[in-house]
């Protein structure tokens, strides 16, 4: 089972959550989808929900903090100085949603919007480091941001967090995973058939023990199926979405017999 108790590489995706109208029907929709568990931070940070994998954090689910504000996935990308990020994505054509702050007793946080208009989170641990599971069912297996104009946002995160990028053999040509050191981190590329009109995004991918039974635990509760499932050289993997319309993907072993 791999599990983390260290903070995460500078660069690398390290917590994903998701802000919503009403908390408790997205505790039992993303329950019955990936079996999470959650633990209710309280008041004091806003009823936030972390939501656990045999008790180790894959995710959180809070209320929405603000009217009108959307319901999406946000990936959040690890840093050893928020403070620094911050100024570098500004000064590299992105846009700070939020100004660099303290969480406490958690760590430092604040929220961006890369030049094309994809929404992403950058954290810098303190006592909280984000994702203590993956690549487990229920926990994060993939991030990929989908964009209109690659290369632009290729260099975009090179800039911010020194990312280098190898093409990946069968996919689109302009998809190219991202790197640090060693393994992928990810992806990046285009919009991959998304509907005209549809904005740059991350999009995270959850793993699970069988896709087909996410997707129908899924419809069932609300949400919907965009695509698939279908078989990849990387496992079966669907594109769904809440029913508040919050994209996200399944990822589970290929279908046999």
């Amino acid at each position: 089972m791999p599990t983390r108790s260290q903070p995460w590489p500078a660069g690398t995706p390290c917590w994903i959550d998701l802000f919503v109208p009403d908390l408790g029907a997205a505790k039992e929709f993303y329950g019955a989808v990936f079996g999470w568990s959650f633990l209710d931070l309280g008041p004091d940070f806003g009823n936030y929900q972390v939501c656990q994998v045999d008790g180790r954090a894959a995710a959180a689910i809070g209320p929405l903090m603000a009217e009108g504000q959307p319901s999406a996935w946000t990936t959040y990308l690890a840093s050893d100085d928020v403070d620094g990020t911050a100024k570098s994505l500004a000064a590299n054509g992105g846009t700070l949603l939020a100004e660099p702050m303290d969480v406490p007793g958690a760590g430092r946080m604040c929220a961006a919007l890369d030049p094309a208009g994809a929404a992403f989170g950058v954290w810098q641990a303190a006592a909280t480091i984000g994702i203590e599971i993956y690549n487990e069912p229920g926990g994060l297996v993939w991030s990929d941001s989908r964009q209109p104009d690659p290369d632009a946002a290729r260099q975009f995160y090179a800039n911010v967090f020194g990312y280098r990028y190898q093409p990946v053999a069968g996919a689109p040509a302009d998809y190219t995973t991202i790197h640090l050191e060693g393994d992928p981190l990810g992806g990046m590329g285009g919009m991959m058939g998304a509907p005209d009109g549809t904005p740059a995004h991350w999009v995270a991918y959850f793993s699970v023990a069988d896709a087909d039974a996410a997707v129908a635990a899924a419809t069932t509760g609300g949400g919907s199926a965009l695509a698939g499932p279908h078989d990849t050289p990387y496992g079966r993997i669907a594109f769904l979405t809440d029913p508040n319309g919050a994209v996200f993907a399944v990822m589970g072993p290929v279908a046999t017999g």
